[in-house]
C-alpha cells in the first residue's frame, strides 16, 4: 500500500455509479465530493432531502461537471428501504459502488419504525437489508465492490444475542459498539459468501478513525454537551480525512475482506492502511449475525445474478 495516500492519488472513476447512504454531511459527504471529482455518477440516498440538496450543490460548487442525485431512504424503516430499491432498480441498470455510511451514535434507547433499538437496526439492519435487496444489481455489474463503514468503537464490541433491542439493560456506547461490530462482522461475512458464489464483487470494511463530525448529534433529537464536543475537536482529525479509507477501499486494488483504516497512533488518525480486521472475525459469531438478520429484515440474500 502506498504511503501517505490521498484523495489526490485516486483512480479515475468516470463512468461509474455510487451509491452512498448519508452522503450530505461529514465522511459521506467527503466521499461523495472526492468521487464526484474523480468522474462518478453520485447518488446521495439520504433521509432529509432538502439536507441531501444542499450538499449536492456544494458538491457541483466545487466541481461543476458533477453528477448529482438525491434519492430519499430512511434506514430506520424496512418499507422505506424496499420502496427505495425498488426505485433504484426501475432507474439504474449498473451499480458498482455501494458505499454502506449513514449511521447515529449513542442516542438515548429508542427504536426504529420495526423495533429494532435504533443503532443496530439503523447502522447495521438497514445496511443489511439495502445491500441484499441490491445484491443482484451488484452481481451483474463487474467487479462491483460494497463499502461498510464500521468504527474504531468495534474493536471493544460484543453482539448481544439475548438483547439486541436492548429492552434487558441499554448502554449507548455499548449498543454503538455492537452495532459498529456488526458492520465489520457482515462486511467480512459477505465477502466470504461472494467468493463462494464465484462473483467478482467485493465486499470490505472501513473506519475513520476518530473524525470531526456531526455523527454524536444524530438520533439524539439534540446537540452533545460542549465539553464532548471540545474533546471531539481536540482529539479528531478532519472529515475529510476519516473519508480517506472509505475512498482508499471504493477505488484502489485491494482484496476483498479487507479492512482499512488510519495508520497512526491507535488507529485513531492518519492515512489508509489495511487494519486486519480478521482479529475481530469471529465466524460463527458472523453467521449467527447473518441468520438473525435476515430472520428480522425478512431480506434473504440471493447469491446470483438477476
Amino acid at each position: 500500500m502506498i504511503t501517505k495516500w490521498t484523495a489526490e492519488r485516486m483512480p479515475d472513476v468516470t463512468g461509474k455509479t455510487a451509491l452512498i447512504t448519508g452522503g450530505n454531511s461529514g465522511i459521506g459527504f467527503e466521499a461523495a465530493k472526492a468521487l464526484a471529482a474523480r468522474g462518478a455518477e453520485i447518488i446521495l440516498a439520504v433521509r432529509n432531502e432538502a439536507k441531501g440538496k444542499e450538499a449536492e450543490k456544494r458538491i457541483k460548487a466545487a466541481n461543476g461537471n458533477a453528477k448529482v442525485t438525491i434519492m430519499s431512504l430512511d434506514l430506520s424503516d424496512l418499507i422505506s428501504i424496499r420502496h427505495f430499491t425498488n426505485q433504484f432498480l426501475q432507474q439504474y441498470s449498473s451499480l458498482n459502488l455501494l458505499i454502506n455510511n449513514a449511521g447515529v451514535m449513542v442516542p438515548p434507547h429508542s427504536k426504529t419504525k420495526d423495533g429494532f433499538e435504533l443503532q443496530f437496526g439503523c447502522n447495521h439492519l438497514g445496511h443489511f437489508a439495502l445491500t441484499g435487496l441490491l445484491l443482484p444489481l451488484l452481481m451483474e455489474t463487474p467487479h462491483s465492490r460494497v463499502v461498510t463503514v464500521s468504527s474504531i468503537a468495534a474493536n471493544s464490541g460484543e453482539i448481544y444475542f439475548d438483547n439486541l433491542d436492548g429492552e434487558k439493560g441499554y448502554s449507548p456506547m455499548k449498543f454503538y459498539r455492537q452495532s459498529k461490530l456488526a458492520n465489520l462482522l457482515f462486511a467480512k461475512e459477505l465477502q466470504k459468501r461472494l467468493e463462494a458464489a464465484g462473483s467478482t464483487t467485493i465486499s470490505a470494511a472501513v473506519h475513520p478513525g476518530i473524525s470531526n463530525t456531526n455523527l454524536l448529534s444524530r438520533g439524539s433529537g439534540k446537540e452533545p454537551n460542549a465539553l464532548l464536543k471540545l474533546l471531539v475537536k481536540l482529539f479528531s482529525q478532519s472529515a475529510e480525512m476519516g473519508a480517506l479509507p472509505t475512498l482508499y477501499a471504493a477505488t484502489e486494488a485491494i482484496e476483498g475482506g479487507a479492512y482499512i483504516g488510519p495508520d497512526g497512533k491507535d488507529a485513531k488518525k492518519g492515512y489508509p492502511v489495511d487494519m486486519m480486521g480478521d482479529v475481530l472475525f469471529k465466524p460463527d459469531v458472523a453467521e449467527k449475525l447473518w441468520s438473525a438478520s435476515e430472520e428480522l429484515t425478512k431480506v434473504t440474500y440471493i447469491f446470483k445474478k438477476r
